[in-house]
């Protein structure tokens, strides 16, 4: 049985607060009706009309209720532990992901990330904005660094983690992955099972954070694991701002137990401006953005049509499927 109406009779809704997503839609000559909305308030007052939603920062789970023809929804972001799974299964909604529309951009700010801390350039940003110009350092510990022969932690080795182990290796890093299944990779000197991660982490001269928000990762970066590293070490998180222990962080890098972090996530979203990780000299930050990509829409369309044209023929298979 089709899941879906006829295309010429589907309604597509496009939520997004920035991505240019309907846009991107017209360019594929499909029939099929559509909107697009970029607030909250508006979701909730055209949602209703969808057989199809692309979403996934806007989602609020008390929409569902409302919605007696949504079947679908292609989710915007790889990320979907925003949507109530269990709730959608009940209601005969299918959720797809947006895996692998970003696994480049994420890998590549991820070790943009490692280059900027180990080549200090946010200290030289800050020096630019301050129009000094930096002496030369007598203390070696004090200088930038390079990053061959250093180790590299990789918690979470999908498809953003072994991309980011391929770029590493490119440095002539030592990468050491944590995940449930120790399947060796080319790319990846050892794999240890998360178990394992407060003895690894005590090798690593930098730790990043590519595993996906579950029960098990929320908190998983805490006092224990943050003690276990090294005062040199840094910690890269471009995966959920949950899966660390913002307190405990905030602790390790005011005591000097780590030598600072670049972070892309954080458990408040926009980041609060009282927030001191703001005001941390040792710490990048950025908006979100490791997922950004002037290719993002055409990637998450591509996913979108592929999955449309399984439910039109009937197929239970979805690509990325979740639900």
């Amino acid at each position: 049985m089709t899941l879906l109406p006829a295309e010429s009779e589907l309604t597509i809704g496009f939520a997004h607060a920035a991505y240019q997503l309907q846009d991107e839609f017209l360019t594929r000559g499909r029939g099929a009706k559509h909107f697009e909305v970029r607030t909250l308030d508006d979701l909730r007052e055209r949602a209703p009309e969808a057989d199809v939603l692309v979403v996934s920062g806007l989602w609020r789970n008390d929409i569902l209720p409302r919605l007696p023809k949504l079947r679908f929804i292609q989710s915007v972001s790889a990320g979907t532990d925003q949507f109530d799974k269990a709730a959608l299964a009940a209601a005969g909604v299918r959720l797809a992901s947006a895996q692998g529309s970003n696994e480049r951009a994420v890998a590549e700010h991820a070790i943009s990330l490692i280059l900027a801390l180990a080549r200090q350039i946010h200290f030289a940003r800050d020096n630019q904005m301050a129009q000094r110009w930096r002496p030369m350092i007598g203390d070696r510990a004090r200088r930038e660094d390079e990053l061959g022969g250093k180790t590299l932690v990789i918690v979470g080795l999908g498809r953003i983690g072994l991309r980011l182990a391929k770029l590493a290796c490119a440095f002539d890093m030592r990468v050491i992955g944590v995940r449930r299944n120790p399947e060796a990779h080319p790319h990846v000197h050892a794999i240890v099972k998360p178990d394992r991660l407060a003895e690894v982490v005590a090798e690593a001269d930098f730790v990043a954070l590519t595993c996906p928000l579950t029960p098990e990762t929320e908190g998983l970066i805490d006092v224990r694991i943050l003690g276990a590293m090294k005062p040199s070490a840094f910690l890269v998180n471009v995966a959920r701002g949950k899966v660390v222990d913002e307190a405990a962080l905030l602790g390790a890098l005011a005591g000097g137990q780590i030598a600072g972090a670049g972070l892309d996530c954080f458990h408040e979203e926009p980041l609060p401006a009282a927030s001191p990780f703001w005001r941390l000299p040792q710490v990048i930050v950025t908006p979100h953005s490791a997922g950004e990509t002037r290719l993002y829409e055409r990637n998450v369309v591509d996913m979108l049509l592929d999955n449309l044209d399984r439910l039109a023929r009937g197929e239970q298979s979805l690509r990325n499927q979740v639900v």
